[in-house]
C-alpha cells in the first residue's frame, strides 16, 4: 500500500472507532448515575458513620443526605457526561482495540502477533486490578485524611473534585500495574535477562516505593505502601517469567555448555566475513630481498682543545 492508502485506511478505522465510542457513550448515560453513586459510596459511608456517632441517640437524623456540594450550575451534568465517556470507552473497547489491531497487525511477523495477543490479554486484567486496588486505597485514605481535620471544621467536599480525585487514583494505579509488561517485553527483546533483573531487585523495590510516594495523591502511608508492595510483587512475577523464558531459549547456559572437556571450543572471528573465511587463500606475491644498509662513514678526529679557542674565550 502507498502512503495515501495507509492514511485513508487509518481515517476509516478512526471513524469506526469514534462512532463506536459515541454510541457506547450515549448508551452509558443511563448507567452514569449508578456509577456516580458507587464512586461516592466511600465518602458517604464515612460521613454517615460520623453522623451516627455525633447523634445522641446514635441514629441518623431525618432527611440526612450525603454532604456533597455543587459549585457550578452545570457541574453535575458535565460530570455525568464525563462518566458516560469513561464507561463508553470501556464498553467500546473491543471495537476500537480491534480497529487499532487491524491497522497494525499486517506489519507484524507471526511471533510478534503471538506476543501481542499475550500482552493484550494481560493488560486489561492488570489495569482492572490496579483500579480496584485504588478504590480500596481511597476508602482507607479518606479515613486518614479526614481524621486530621479539626472537629470545629465542617467538612463538605465538592462533587466534581472528589470524582476527579477518585478517577485519577484509578488511572494512576491502573497504568502502574502495566509496569511488569514493560519488563517482560524487555526480556523478550533480549535487552535484559532474568538473572540481571533478579540482581536489580533492591533498586527496583526502591524505585517502586519512590514512584508510589509521588504518584499516590493521598498523603497517608497506606496508599503508598499498597501500591509499592503490589508493584514489587508484579516485578518479581515478571522476573520469574524472564527466567523461565531464558531457560526456554537457552540463554541461561554458557556458550561452552555443549562442549566436552577434551574438545576444543570453536573460535569465531567476527571481524572476518564467514564467506571470505571459507574461501581458499590465493597465491601470495613474492617478497623482494631487503637491500643492505650502507656502511657508516668514519668519524673525524676531534681537534685539540687549544686549537678550538677563539678571540673571546
Amino acid at each position: 500500500m502507498t502512503l495515501m492508502e495507509h492514511l485513508r485506511e487509518l481515517r476509516t478505522r478512526l471513524f469506526r472507532a469514534c462512532l463506536a465510542i459515541l454510541i457506547a457513550t450515549i448508551a452509558a448515560w443511563w448507567v452514569a448515575q449508578p456509577v456516580l453513586t458507587f464512586i461516592q459510596q466511600p465518602y458517604c459511608d464515612l460521613m454517615q458513620t460520623k453522623a451516627i456517632e455525633a447523634a445522641a441517640n446514635h441514629a441518623l437524623p431525618d432527611g440526612w443526605k450525603c454532604p456533597f456540594v455543587q459549585l457550578g450550575v452545570t457541574d453535575v451534568l458535565v460530570l455525568k457526561l464525563k462518566i458516560s465517556l469513561w464507561i463508553g470507552l470501556i464498553l467500546a473497547g473491543p471495537i476500537w482495540l480491534y480497529q487499532l489491531w487491524a491497522f497494525i497487525a499486517p506489519g507484524l511477523h507471526r511471533n510478534e502477533r503471538r506476543w501481542a495477543y499475550l500482552f493484550g490479554g494481560l493488560a486489561a486484567p492488570l489495569f482492572a486490578a490496579g483500579a480496584y486496588l485504588s478504590f480500596l486505597v481511597v476508602s482507607e485514605g479518606l479515613i486518614f485524611l479526614l481524621s486530621v481535620t479539626d472537629d470545629s471544621i465542617n467538612t463538605t467536599l465538592e462533587i466534581t473534585r472528589y470524582v476527579d480525585f477518585v478517577t485519577g487514583m484509578m488511572l494512576v494505579f491502573g497504568l502502574a500495574f502495566e509496569f511488569p509488561l514493560g519488563v517482560m517485553l524487555a526480556n523478550i527483546a533480549g535487552i535484559v535477562t532474568g538473572r540481571r533483573l533478579l540482581k536489580w531487585w533492591r533498586f527496583a523495590v526502591l524505585i517502586t516505593f519512590v514512584f508510589a510516594a509521588i504518584a499516590t495523591p493521598t498523603a497517608d502511608p497506606f496508599g503508598m505502601s499498597a501500591l509499592a508492595l503490589a508493584l514489587s510483587a508484579l516485578y518479581f512475577g515478571s522476573v520469574g517469567f524472564a527466567m523461565f523464558n531464558d531457560r526456554r531459549r537457552g540463554r541461561d547456559r554458557p556458550s561452552y555448555a555443549g562442549i566436552g572437556d577434551d574438545e576444543a571450543s570453536p573460535l569465531d572471528d567476527y571481524s572476518v566475513d564467514p564467506v571470505e573465511a571459507a574461501s581458499p587463500i590465493d597465491d601470495y606475491d613474492p617478497v623482494d630481498a631487503p637491500t643492505p644498509v650502507a656502511a657508516p662513514s668514519p668519524v673525524d678526529k676531534p681537534k685539540p682543545l687549544d686549537s678550538r679557542w677563539d678571540d673571546i674565550t
